[in-house]
């Protein structure tokens, strides 16, 4: 067995730091400890640092520090971190209005879980889902934490579309869709707010290692919304 955190290639010029071999809030916590150590004390020539579910990918300039300095730099670094740092992640509030045309396949989850669509309304917002990386989209959160009563084979046949701002369940994670894009997890709501704007100071409204907290709205105040860009993330 592997012993954690190690650091292995990934190229000629990124490296991963790996904290195990399995998804859960605790290895989360030490990628996000992690994260917070890298940007109060990167290596010369680290250029960025990306945190997926298990590890981060630093990538680094080979022409300012050479792999063999660099592995030895981000290991003492990785045994310093804990299980998390001491500036707790935001809880971000997404609106959503869930069900009918905004969510097609509420109720097939409520008849997957054996429950009524209300109450899966009321335990998919009934909680915070820790994000734990960014990816497949620009603002698509991965997000830890469903209840298991939820969980939902992804669709035989992925949709060729799916519209931005649309809330699904695939398998054993929730998340929302920040664009236009084809995939193939079950819709049970959308949002009305702009997840991903490139055009904002601050594009993505959240990062890895926030939390998210879902708010179910009425369709008139999905329109409300909608119309009025205005909602307090």
């Amino acid at each position: 067995m592997p012993e954690y955190p190690r650091v292995l290639p990934a190229g000629d010029c990124s490296a991963v730091v790996e904290f195990g071999n399995t998804i859960c809030e605790q290895t989360g916590g030490r990628i996000k400890s992690y994260m917070h150590i890298l940007k109060q004390s990167a290596p010369e020539g680290v250029s960025e640092a990306v945190p997926t579910f298990r590890s981060v990918l630093v990538q680094y300039d080979p022409a300012k520090i050479l792999y063999g300095e660099l592995k030895r730099k981000l290991e003492a670094l990785a045994r310093n971190c804990g299980s998390e740092d001491e500036t707790q992640g935001r809880v971000v509030r997404i609106p959503v209005c869930y069900g009918g045309a905004y969510g097609p396949d509420l109720t097939f989850v409520a008849q997957n879980a054996g429950l009524s669509e209300e109450e899966v309304i009321k335990r998919h917002a009934g909680r915070e889902y820790l994000i734990y990386m960014l990816g497949f989209l620009p603002g698509f959160p991965y997000l830890g934490g469903l209840d298991e009563k939820l969980f939902t084979p992804r669709l035989e046949t992925p949709r060729v579309r799916i519209p931005a701002g649309s809330v699904g369940i695939g398998g054993e994670q929730t998340g929302i869709y920040p664009l236009d894009s084809p995939g193939g997890w079950q819709l049970i709501g959308t949002t009305p707010v702009t997840v991903y704007d490139p055009g904002r100071e601050q594009p993505i409204p959240y990062q890895a290692g926030d939390r998210i907290r879902f708010c179910p709205v009425t369709e008139k105040e999905f329109i409300r919304i909608k119309e009025s860009g205005v909602w307090e993330f």
